[in-house]
């Protein structure tokens, strides 16, 4: 049976069936010697004991061979040891985080550069600067989160564009991706805390129609060439004339046929 054996791991189960300390045969025959009448204990401990060691060489030499045919196979396969090992899985990407990476990436092929602000504000920066009296209910303690007194967690990703233009000369083409927290309650589209993007231009010759050629490029660049989009007047403290954008796309579903969806601000 011991020289039947293809693999070390198999001449270990053979030790353990034949002298295992606790189920071994030859070592419970040893163990029994005790309770045989005295004058068959020397013949048959000393047979017991011959055959231990014929099985313990045996399986040694077994093991020896099948290792050393191990070895030489090995030896005999060609190995490129300059091929670079399997690095670590590190992990997917969150889809939040790949979106900001396609739109960052749509708007520097526009022309953009990404410039980033503080998170932690002052109110400076996040309402007076932007034509946001401190007494408008946007400033109001019920809607925005203050850190200590006039400094707070920023409410739009607007900071960042008066920071620009402080550091920057014209011109300036810019989007500034981040975070951005409300005092609101969870709900399907609110958050406390969510991601902004924002853009800001400032050059001469820049009219209204460069904004909304800007805007349906990206949308169609994002969502598809098939993409609509649709502007509607709105009032921003901040900026004038204002507007909101509206897309609707169309999909293409599993049976082939293609559907519009509903208009998405």
């Amino acid at each position: 049976a011991i020289s039947d054996t293809s693999a070390v791991v198999d001449v270990e189960s053979l030790r353990v069936t034949y002298l295992g300390r606790s189920g071994g045969r030859i070592s419970a025959i040893l163990r029994g010697l005790g309770q045989l009448p005295s004058e068959e204990r020397p013949a048959v401990g000393q047979e017991a004991n011959r055959v231990k060691a014929a099985v313990t060489q045996a399986l040694e030499e077994r093991s020896g061979l099948l290792e050393a045919n191990a070895t030489e196979d090995i030896s005999k396969e060609h190995r490129d040891i300059t091929l670079p090992s399997r690095g670590p899985w590190k992990g997917g990407m969150h889809p939040v985080t790949q979106a900001i990476h396609e739109i960052w990436e749509i708007f520097r092929d526009l022309g953009f550069s990404r410039v980033r602000g503080p998170e932690a504000d002052t109110e400076w920066y996040n309402f007076e600067a932007l034509n946001t009296p401190l007494d408008h209910p946007a400033a109001d303690e019920q809607d925005t989160l203050y850190l200590v007194e006039s400094v707070l967690l920023r409410s739009h990703t607007s900071p960042v564009q008066i920071r620009t233009m402080e550091a920057y000369h014209p011109p300036i083409r810019v989007i500034a991706p981040g975070w951005v927290y409300r005092r609101d309650t969870y709900d399907a589209t609110h958050t406390p805390a969510f991601l902004q993007v924002e853009g800001l231009v400032v050059d001469e010759g820049v009219t209204f129609v460069d904004l909304k050629a800007t805007l349906a490029e990206f949308a169609r660049r994002y969502w598809g060439p098939e993409t609509q989009v649709r502007f509607r007047p709105s009032f921003f403290p901040f900026t004038e004339p204002s507007v909101e954008v509206d897309v609707k796309q169309v999909l293409t579903l599993e049976d082939g046929t293609r559907e519009e969806t509903d208009w998405l601000e």
